[in-house]
């Protein structure tokens, strides 16, 4: 059975801990690899090899980094396929969704391409008789990231590409449950001519993860889980004197108006929450119908609910495959089996999902609730599977004020053709991320991703100038020359005149 390592130092290091982690093909059930959990002291030579590139990279030129990241970013679009089919074959999303994955993440190299821009820093002159100040950004010198399971090539790209660019060197330590793209990452990194230690991938559990929050060398947590871990991250973080984005959870709302196009409406709630099994941070996951829209949206969604084609991520007719791990379909199908218990109507049940020839798999149907009260499980807790709630409100005003009482702030959405009730909302609703007639508003690169309340943990979103702003620390610098045609000394307090 093949062994994913760390990749340390620029190559492959073998894990001594005798502790493995299973790696499923979600889409047939079997464990076909198994990852290599670290040790204490593998974490610290991985540190210890980051800490030692620092001393070169963290002076290198713009011109040298950028180079080797416009060789990454083309040798990351040579090899997109390849990157795509390690995410189906262990996270089990379908090919053409997880080829979006890549792009998106290539989003990021492309940014960082450009970080010359970023940082030019400030200059004014003369504030002082002959007294110029200048502000600098600098690297803070060995960051890591702690990336989930569910893009396992896009989020990493989040993180270490600008932390790089910027002068930092980098340690990763990806979800155990589908490590191979970040290892791939690495690789690629380092056939572009990134040097040694400036990008090491430590693979683990929970020693590699709070190691990485102890370790006194690393300046800098990156983080992008659920709320209960991004808590735990920014306490531990914290508490070390460390400088922490964590980014939690999420129920991202969608809000329907009366004068929406419901057909329009239905199709991007569909795609919306089922994409990627509903496994992600910014998947709709309740929709708020207000007025009298509620009956035929649902009909509207139950129909196409119906419709989708779900089977193993490697076949080109499926649009949305397995979920990650038996364990985890089988929590998410328990929401399910409790709704009308807790007093919802299930209008599509997918509990009793299988696909024929991989009855084994992790597949689980899409299910649709409806007139879910807000005190039931499906309402008030992160699913993170392919469960679409629906609640009614009466009026925007009843709306807004559900959305906004959610303890989570991720992002959000309304679906309307009025102009005016769209930019209200996107003023008074609480949340980090809003799309007008746009499902999932997920930022492009040269802007920053991230939410408020529970979903974010830390002052400063993942890429764009937030993540710039994040991997650097700012300085200030005040020169003055004098005239050589002056003399004297002066011990006074520098003037204004």
């Amino acid at each position: 059975m093949k062994t994913i390592t760390h990749w340390i130092d620029g190559k492959p290091v073998e894990s001594t801990s005798g502790r493995f982690g299973p790696v499923y093909n979600p889409a047939t059930g079997a464990q076909e690899k198994q990852v290599g959990f670290a040790t204490v002291d593998e974490v610290d030579t991985a540190v210890a090899s980051a800490k030692a590139a620092f001393e070169s990279w963290g002076t290198s030129s713009l011109a040298k980094r950028t180079a080797i990241l416009f060789k990454y970013r083309e040798l990351l679009d040579a090899h997109r396929d390849e990157i795509a089919e390690l995410i189906t074959a262990e996270h089990g999303k379908v090919h053409s969704d997880a080829l979006g994955e890549v792009a998106r993440g290539m989003e990021i190299v492309e940014l960082a391409c450009g970080i010359s821009v970023q940082l030019k820093g400030e200059l004014s002159t003369q504030v002082s008789t002959r007294v110029d100040v200048a502000s600098i950004r600098q690297p803070l010198g060995v960051v890591a990231g702690i990336t989930p399971f569910n893009f396992p090539a896009m989020v990493p790209m989040w993180m270490f590409p600008l932390a790089i660019a910027t002068g930092n060197t980098f340690i990763l330590k990806p979800s155990e449950k589908d490590p191979s793209a970040s290892y791939r990452l690495a690789e690629l990194a380092s056939e572009a001519g990134l040097p040694q230690g400036v990008l090491n991938v430590v693979q683990g559990d929970k020693v590699a993860v709070d190691r990485i929050l102890e370790h006194p060398d690393i300046e800098a947590v990156s983080f992008v889980g659920s709320t209960p871990i991004a808590k735990y991250i920014q306490l531990k973080a914290v508490e070390h004197g460390k400088r922490v984005q964590a980014l939690g959870g999420a129920k991202n709302h969608m809000l329907v108006l009366p004068d929406a196009d419901l057909d329009f409406a239905a199709d991007q709630a569909i795609n919306a929450a089922y994409g990627s099994a509903g496994e992600r941070c910014m998947a709709v996951s309740v929709v708020v119908a207000v007025g009298d829209t509620g009956d035929e949206l649902v009909a509207k969604i139950a129909e196409r609910a119906g419709n989708l084609r779900i089977g193993p991520g490697n076949d080109p007719a499926s649009e949305m495959g397995p979920l990650i791990t038996r364990e985890h379909r089988d929590k998410v199908a328990s929401y399910v089996t409790s709704a009308a218990a807790q007093g919802a109507e299930v209008v599509v049940d997918g509990t009793g999902f299988s696909v024929e020839g991989h009855e084994d798999g992790f597949f689980l149907g899409v299910s649709l609730l409806d007139k879910v009260p807000l005190t039931a499980d499906a309402y008030k807790d992160e699913i993170f599977g392919p469960v679409l709630v629906v609640v009614r409100a009466e009026s925007y005003d009843e709306a807004i004020t559900l959305i906004n009482s959610s303890r989570w702030g991720n992002g959000t959405a309304i679906f309307t053709r009025d102009g005016g009730a769209a930019r209200r909302f996107q003023m008074e609703v609480k949340a980090g991320m809003v799309g007008v007639n746009v499902p999932i508003p997920v930022p492009v690169g040269y802007h920053s991703f991230g939410g408020w309340k529970d979903s974010l943990f830390g002052d400063l979103h993942v890429y764009g100038n937030d993540g710039v702003a994040f991997y650097t620390q700012g300085k200030v610098i005040t020169t003055r020359w004098p005239d050589p045609a002056d003399g004297g000394i002066n011990l006074g307090f520098p003037s204004n005149s």
